[in-house]
């Protein structure tokens, strides 16, 4: 198999940026200013400036770190599926330890799901806030791994494609266990 490099878009961490920064300044809003905000849907405004601020902040530093890293986003090889684009990445998915690879979506966000015969070994590997999310992960899916294109150089459909023809092909070749 030849080895496919995916590069993350610049382009769209830029966006993500942009957005992150102005929900964070929207935060800030209505933790300085809450009687501004304070309505019969936002009863305390405090509290979503708060949880504005802690989680797009996350997505902001996140965004930047991303925006000057030079790895690759994704890459697809004889050893598995090795990624490197979202904030739970977790490096590289053995093709021998993927079982099954779903779609999911949550509002208009596509991702795959990489469910594998031990998660635990994945959660293993990462600690703090990276292993909260793969842990929050498993309790929603069933499996801590997922796959989106939103930060990478590549339309979803033709990523989802790719990895499961792919995983067949390896399949095939392994043998049954």
């Amino acid at each position: 198999m030849d080895k496919i490099e995916i590069p993350i878009s610049k382009t769209k961490i830029s966006f993500l940026l942009i957005g992150a920064s102005i929900f964070v300044i929207l935060g800030v809003l209505f933790l300085l200013t809450p009687d501004k905000f304070s309505t019969s849907i936002f009863r305390n405004p405090q509290i979503i400036g708060i949880v504005a601020v802690l989680f797009f902040g996350a997505a902001g530093i996140f965004g930047l770190r991303k925006l000057f890293d030079k790895s690759v986003g994704l890459t697809i090889d004889d050893y598995g599926i090795t990624d490197n684009s979202n904030a739970s990445s977790v490096g590289l998915i053995d093709w021998s330890d993927i079982l099954e690879i779903k779609t999911e979506q949550v509002m208009s966000t596509r991702f795959l799901l990489i469910f594998v015969d031990n998660p635990d070994k994945y959660l293993e590997r990462v600690n703090g806030f990276k292993r909260k999310l793969m842990k929050g992960n498993m309790k929603m899916y069933g499996t801590p791994l997922s796959i989106t294109s939103n930060t990478l150089r590549y339309d979803f459909s033709d990523l989802e494609r790719l990895i499961k023809e792919k995983l067949i092909e390896k399949k095939e070749k392994m043998p049954n266990r």
